[in-house]
């Protein structure tokens, strides 16, 4: 039956299949209570003591207590509740059910819902603020409300993405939304928000593009692809009309190279991509894996001692003051023919150990030319950190053979020793000015040789000191005190 129950007579069910929360949702859903109030009753069971024990809904109920700290809601604030009367099994299943058989909105329907609360008055902000959302997020759906009709009913249908979808909305031309998207459905690849993107911005490709020079005029005209030339148009500067042909030839040509470069390199995996670098969307969950340059060999160490010798014989002339004007031409110019090579010999490709090489993978890029390159860094796929549900941290006491005592760090505990902890190591720099001197040295010397591959050798810094904490100061602190000093 429906019941109206005050709120400080609810408690957390043992029973609730949910167990873990994402707090960026549990302030959405604490700003729309706010705002609007319980829209769907909870479901409980009684308990002892005249208590309710909440078997579904308890997220809304510790978005309430919340706001009864607040002060927003009362502590005995009445909550409509389906009271059951089901056995301890029935109850899990019940919230099991619950939680498990639900449809999380469509973007789309999002898009329409805004556009329409704006249209009655409401500002992005409001909107942004009654639901415990960030403006941006607002605006992206109300940009999405703009799509041509073909490609919104796409994106409501299911058809595509919420990410191509963004891609069409980097033009607000609708006429180059549903021309692209009809390029791109008739096209018998998996567009992806990278090539839906550069088609609506441009609606033809010149010859001289990347990805004409890797796919090839032959190859484009074969597939049917056309091209439009005026009269003084040579090679390059003709116009490629087929764009989204183009693309997909030019994605299954990468596609194949990356695949021919891992089972080479005896990688676990390539990723392509048809633009000049590595996307943080490419490689977002990824983490760089270590890698050391390629020793040298014997045959290239000696070269580079006779580039050395003959080095610093040609710098010998451009310091001689009185050396011929063409002596000193020519000296430069074998100089910078000697830079250029040691530099190339020093280029070595970088080397990951044994072990991590078959989980490891890397990035294919398209260069400017259109020539395929791999990128010289090696990925791995990012370990999931267990996190603790308040994101303390545990500590164990005690000795071993003892009943171990378990206590937890809070996070704001944790960020004021790390703090503190930065205070004791700059102290100590601070009043010896032999290690001062030693970290300095060290630091250029690393600075001036050090492979933007590697990871750094020290991570001390002297930048203005910051914190986790803002406006925190361990004035009692006897490290704190004496910087002060």
């Amino acid at each position: 039956m429906i019941k109206s129950i005050p709120l400080n007579k609810l408690v957390q069910s043992p029973r609730n299949v949910r167990r873990h929360s994402d707090p960026a949702a549990d302030a959405e859903l604490k700003a729309s209570i706010a705002a609007h109030g319980l829209l769907q009753n909870l479901i409980v069971r009684p308990a002892a003591k005249g208590k309710f024990e909440v078997e579904a809904g308890e997220r809304r109920r510790r978005a309430m207590l919340a706001l009864a700290d607040e002060k927003i809601f009362a502590r005995d604030h009445e909550v409509m509740c389906l009271v059951v009367e089901d056995s301890a099994e029935a109850a899990v299943e019940t919230s099991l059910a619950e939680n498990f058989h639900r449809l999380a909105m469509n973007p789309a329907d999002e898009a329409q819902a805004f556009a329409a609360l704006v249209a009655c008055g409401a500002t992005v902000e409001d909107v942004a603020r009654r639901f415990g959302l960030t403006v941006r997020f607002v605006e992206g759906r109300l940009r999405l409300s703009t799509l041509a009709p073909v490609v919104f009913e796409a994106l409501a249908s299911g058809q595509i993405t919420l990410d191509i979808a963004k891609a069409f909305g980097a033009t607000s031309d609708q006429e180059i939304q549903a021309r692209v998207f009809e390029q791109v459905s008739s096209g018998y690849y998996a567009p992806n928000p990278d090539s839906v993107r550069r088609m609506v911005l441009s609606g033809t490709v010149r010859g001289s593009d990347p990805r004409a020079r890797l796919v090839g005029r032959d190859a484009y005209i074969a597939a049917g692809g056309r091209i439009e030339r005026e009269l003084f148009d040579d090679d390059d500067s003709e116009s490629w009309v087929d764009v989204a042909l183009l693309e997909s030839l030019a994605a299954a040509k990468m596609e194949e190279q990356a695949k021919a470069l891992a089972a080479e390199q005896g990688l676990a995996w390539v990723k392509p991509t048809l633009d000049p670098y590595a996307s943080h969307d490419l490689v977002e969950g990824l983490v760089r894996l270590p890698a050391e340059p390629a020793p040298l060999t014997e045959a290239e160490l000696a070269r580079l001692d006779e580039l050395d010798a003959s080095y610093d014989e040609h710098a010998a002339i451009l310091e001689d003051q009185d050396s011929a004007e063409e002596a000193v031409a020519a000296a430069e110019a074998a100089i910078e023919a000697i830079e250029r090579e040691c530099q190339e010999i020093r280029a070595r490709p970088p080397v990951i150990a044994t072990e991590l090489k078959a989980e490891a993978g890397m990035v294919l890029v398209l260069s400017r030319d259109g020539t395929p390159v791999l990128q010289p860094v090696f990925y791995g796929e990012r370990q999931a950190e267990p996190v603790g549900a308040d994101g303390g941290i545990e500590v164990v006491t005690g000795d071993e053979g003892s009943d171990k005592r378990r206590t937890t760090l809070s996070k704001r505990l944790v960020d004021e020793l790390a703090m503190q902890r930065r205070d004791v190591l700059a102290l100590h720099v601070a009043s010896d000015p032999g290690l001062a001197l030693d970290i300095m040295v060290f630091t250029l010397a690393d600075a001036d040789t050090h492979d933007w591959r590697a990871r750094p050798s020290t991570t001390l810094r002297a930048p203005v000191p910051a914190g986790p904490i803002i406006g925190f100061e361990a004035k009692d602190a006897p490290a704190s005190s004496a910087l002060a000093e």
